[in-house]
């Protein structure tokens, strides 16, 4: 409780929430699509409901839900969703120098509620890890407060559409104002050249692969596109800030 009252009553939690408010209505608009998206694939609505508070990924759960829908393989589906999500594994590996002092609960609070626009605005106000306790405090509390409003948002769109799924006609095209809260939080993420590079080269291999069954394009293209900039990220030139540094 106490841990709770020093981050919501900290000024950085309140900036954090208006950085983020300017993004919120493209995730919920996100999230109402991908409510919608579970009730009309069949799934229950405890299924979707447990879907939406457990796994809090949109992009994993509109990738596993016609996997989930036609029978697939549990082993597809699970490569599906790691893969869509390998992303995290590079964001918790860059925030591991902000969160190590505190206790295990709390980064896995932490790491379990930042998503993708979280990162990328926290990392962009915090460029470098705070080495002292106000500090830190101030780091924390804004990122609480950017995914406060982006976990709220989120879930509340998304159960409110699965209470509407059957009533929601897909002509109002929820799919197409999920794209682009996609595309939104594709370009403010691909602000290096080796970033830019990963999204064209995953890109092409989506489409090239695309006639590949149970839509394991998407692995594919992850894949590739993973183990290509991997191979190159040695070789690019490194940008003229870590030059300097």
């Amino acid at each position: 409780m106490f841990f709770l009252r020093s981050v919501n009553r900290h000024p950085e939690f309140r900036e954090g929430m208006r950085a983020m408010a300017g993004v919120v209505p493209g995730i919920a608009a996100w999230g109402l699509m991908t409510g919608v998206a579970m009730v009309k694939s069949g799934m229950s609505v405890p299924e979707s409901v447990a879907m939406t508070l457990l796994v809090y990924a949109g992009s994993s759960q509109l990738a596993a839900i016609p996997l989930i829908m036609a029978g697939a393989p549990a082993w597809v589906i699970w490569a599906t969703g790691f893969c869509v999500n390998l992303r995290f594994v590079v964001f918790s590996l860059h925030l591991r120098n902000y969160l190590m002092h505190m206790p295990r609960w709390r980064r896995l609070v932490n790491g379990f509620l930042t998503a993708d626009m979280s990162y990328a605005l926290f990392t962009r106000r915090f460029p470098e890890p705070a080495t002292d306790a106000e500090g830190r405090s101030a780091q924390e509390s804004f990122l609480a407060g950017n995914y406060f409003l982006t976990w709220g948002g989120w879930c509340a769109a998304s159960l409110l559409g699965i209470a509407l799924g059957n009533w929601i006609p897909s002509s109002w095209g929820l799919g197409f104002a999920g794209v682009l809260c996609l595309v939104g939080v594709l370009c403010s993420l691909a602000n290096t050249p080796l970033r830019v590079l990963a999204a064209a080269i995953s890109g092409a291999a989506a489409v090239i692969a695309y006639s590949l069954p149970l839509k394991l394009n998407i692995v594919a293209a992850i894949t590739v596109a993973v183990l290509a900039c991997f191979w190159l990220e040695g070789r690019l030139p490194k940008p003229p800030r870590e030059q300097t540094a």
